[in-house]
């Protein structure tokens, strides 16, 4: 039996693992589940439902897709002894992270595994820390010493967390973040939760808060999409979004 699943949360962060001294299988999570169509139950239909948006959206076909990200979730229902969950603090990461936590409850018997969450907002040492790609081997293995076991109340409270994103309803996301009593070891999750209701509002022109973040930046003299990523991502990191995904606001706004 293999004793460890690593789930990591990017290509980024699967440089830095390689050269660190911890054992076992990984999956690299390759969705961006914080953007496009979604679904509570996470099957075959959920999957092909993200194909044609992704093959649609970032012009790609959906076998290529099936092979980087859904073929390799069948390590799942391999044999081991525990499962470790690489996600970073922002609203990107944390939804992937609700995603994988809904799969593992699907597929694993929680009973007779241990499951981990490496979930880091910040590195010794480091002032402007923006993720886990930043890191070596060895301070991956600095964070793995000190992750955290996560229990059937964390799967309880990522179940409700993935239930309300998916419903996509304001005021009971809102009122859930206001009135839950603890968030146990997804320590991250409230500022992410609260980051996208901040998305979800809209303004009087029917613009969310990242379409009047990016029009702002472009409307202060920044014309180059490089540049308008750039000044986005020194404020708005808790999004965790990338050149493709701020493309898919700035194709809607027309810049």
């Amino acid at each position: 039996m293999e004793k460890a699943l690593h789930i990591l949360n990017g290509d980024d962060t699967l440089k830095g693992f390689n050269d660190s001294g911890l054992d076992g299988d990984v999956i690299v999570w390759r969705e961006v589940l914080s953007e496009g169509p979604v679904c509570k139950t996470i099957d075959s239909e959920f999957w092909k439902m993200r194909a044609k948006w992704i093959s649609e959206t970032f012009k790609v076909t959906p076998e290529y897709y099936f092979e980087r990200q859904v073929d390799k979730l069948a390590q799942f229902n391999c044999p081991h002894e525990e499962i470790n969950l690489w996600f970073e603090f922002d609203l990107h990461c944390q939804i992937n992270m609700l995603a994988a936590m809904q799969l593992i409850e699907q597929q694993v018997d929680l009973s007779e595994k241990a499951i981990y969450l490496i979930s880091p907002d910040s590195y010794p040492g480091i002032e402007d820390f923006r993720g886990m790609g930043q890191l070596d081997g060895e301070q991956l293995e600095y964070l793995f010493d000190g992750r955290l076991r996560l229990t059937e109340y964390d799967f309880r409270l990522a179940e409700e967390a993935w239930s309300l994103y998916v419903k996509g309803d304001i005021t009971e996301l809102q009122n859930w973040i206001d009135t839950n009593p603890f968030w146990g070891s997804l320590h991250l999750l409230k500022a992410a939760m609260q980051a996208h209701v901040k998305r979800l509002t809209v303004n009087a022109d029917g613009l969310g808060y990242i379409e009047q973040k990016l029009l702002g930046i472009q409307q202060s003299g920044v014309a180059d999409r490089i540049e308008i990523y750039k000044h986005f991502w020194a404020d708005e990191k808790i999004y965790g979004m990338g050149d493709r995904e701020l493309d898919i606001y700035l194709d809607k706004l027309g810049l």
